[in-house]
């Protein structure tokens, strides 16, 4: 390629997120005013985190294969560094693949196809499997496929990337009750303060001062709040985003 790729930062990532999903609840909008960004973790303080998140457990929707490709993948959309942990530590990968099994279900076959469409570009552009290449190759790979370079896709490789980076942010940014922003990660690396359906006025001079510490609460740990259903039974009304999904953040009040 004669022209210099362009990098996919963690920064080209926040951009597009915006808080899609940070909040489940009706907050008062005077909370919608932009939080002041999370401050860097200590050296010591990534590792912790890594540390905290599960052992490694099944995937329900996805083959094994798919599940080491997808997780790779997202790990590189969004990857920890000296702000936090990343996707990988939000459990993104668990989450679409829970997603799958319900309101993500029409997307089923596409993540068959891309996964293996994207290994196989891999393997024929780089000459080796996209899981062992370096982390540098791995974004050499995904930067071919979101300009829709990427070879062996049904048409451009572009959606199958935008598809795959429009349900990381959810993952990393929707309420933690759907499977992602595991232990808050997504939140804490936005500086959300969580959901509340009160605001006091310490609270309020507090969120001012960028000093309201985060209440580490999902929307349904209030009683008042509706629990949703993580899966459905049928997928009559499955779709892509636009659908209504039980399994996916529901966006009434954002908290940007």
């Amino acid at each position: 390629m004669d022209e210099q790729p362009r990098v996919i930062t963690r920064r080209d990532i926040l951009r597009g997120a915006g808080l899609i999903g940070a909040a489940a609840v009706t907050t008062p909008a005077i909370l919608l005013s932009t939080p002041a960004p999370a401050e860097p973790l200590v050296a010591d303080q990534v590792p912790a985190a890594r540390a905290a998140i599960p052992a490694l457990e099944a995937f329900e929707n996805l083959t094994a294969t798919e599940a080491d490709l997808l997780e790779a993948v997202v790990d590189r959309l969004i990857p920890s560094d000296a702000l936090g942990p990343g996707a990988k530590e939000a459990r993104v990968a668990h989450y679409i693949d829970r997603a799958l099994g319900g309101a993500l279900a029409s997307s089923r076959q596409a993540y068959a196809a891309g996964l293996s469409a994207l290994d196989g570009y891999s393997r024929t552009s780089r000459g080796t499997p996209f899981l062992e290449l370096s982390p540098t190759d791995r974004d050499a790979v995904l930067i071919d496929c979101e300009a829709g370079g990427a070879t062996g896709f049904a048409g451009s490789s572009a959606p199958f990337f935008n598809m795959v980076l429009g349900h990381t942010r959810q993952g990393m940014f929707g309420d933690p009750y759907y499977g992602g922003n595991a232990n808050f990660v997504g939140w804490d690396l936005l500086g959300y303060p969580g959901v509340r359906t009160l605001v006091s006025g310490a609270d309020q001079k507090a969120l001012e001062a960028n000093q309201l510490k985060p209440n580490r609460k999902s929307a349904y740990d209030y009683v008042g709040f509706t629990k949703a259903t993580a899966r459905h039974d049928t997928h009559d009304d499955a779709g892509d985003d636009t659908a209504a999904h039980d399994s996916e953040p529901k966006e009434v009040a954002r908290g940007d």
